[in-house]
């Protein structure tokens, strides 16, 4: 396994794509212990985290061969574990409306109007990342949505790292000004 430890995400990955289960092993040794983390701050609960990783990284063993990961492997650990805990709080949610719906809970409507208002600030940004210019906006999204690094988008896009720098800067500059009185706005009502 110490040969693995040297491995990038890219080539383990294409070895699990072979079916390499030494590989597999290392991604879950590597990624396992982190995401278990990240998972429990967000949820709470041991065993439902413990299920999370374990579907998680049975989803990528069986699906190994339809999975195509355009970037870092990280960012696409990290995007499925987010996804998995949307739906547990989701579950969470409606479980707990029909186990107290006679009964209205000022929790459920904070958790409900947290997702809203998470969703609601979500379409905000990606309206504002539509409104950047093209090239910017190709930039800004190879770089967030993608997760590629900047000599990454500079050699896809045949141009230097240093104007890809200033794109992502500048997108970034451009939207936390428009998006400023926005986030305001979202984080006065919601601590009303």
């Amino acid at each position: 396994m110490a040969y693995f430890k040297e491995t990038s995400d890219k080539e383990l990955f294409s070895l699990i794509k072979n079916g390499d289960h030494k590989a597999y092993t290392e991604l879950y040794n590597r990624y396992s212990p982190v995401l278990y983390a990240h998972i429990l701050r967000r949820l709470n609960d041991r065993e439902e985290a413990k299920d999370i990783i374990h579907e998680l990284f049975s989803y990528i063993w069986v699906n190994r061969l339809k999975i195509e990961i355009e970037g870092h492997l990280s960012g696409y650990l990290y995007t499925a574990v987010r996804n998995r805990v949307i739906k547990v709080i989701s579950r969470r949610i409606v479980a707990t409306k029909h186990v107290d719906m006679h009964r209205p809970s000022p929790y459920n409507n904070i958790a409900s109007d947290y997702l809203i208002r998470e969703n609601q600030l979500r379409d905000l940004i990606e309206k504002e990342i539509e409104l950047l210019p093209p090239r910017m906006q190709e930039i800004f999204l190879l770089s967030r949505k993608k997760f590629l690094t900047h000599r990454e988008i500079a050699y896809e896009l045949n141009i230097s790292e240093l104007t890809v720098k200033k794109q992502v800067a500048n997108a970034i500059k451009v939207l936390r000004t428009k998006l400023d009185l926005i986030v305001n706005v979202f984080f006065f009502v919601f601590f009303l």
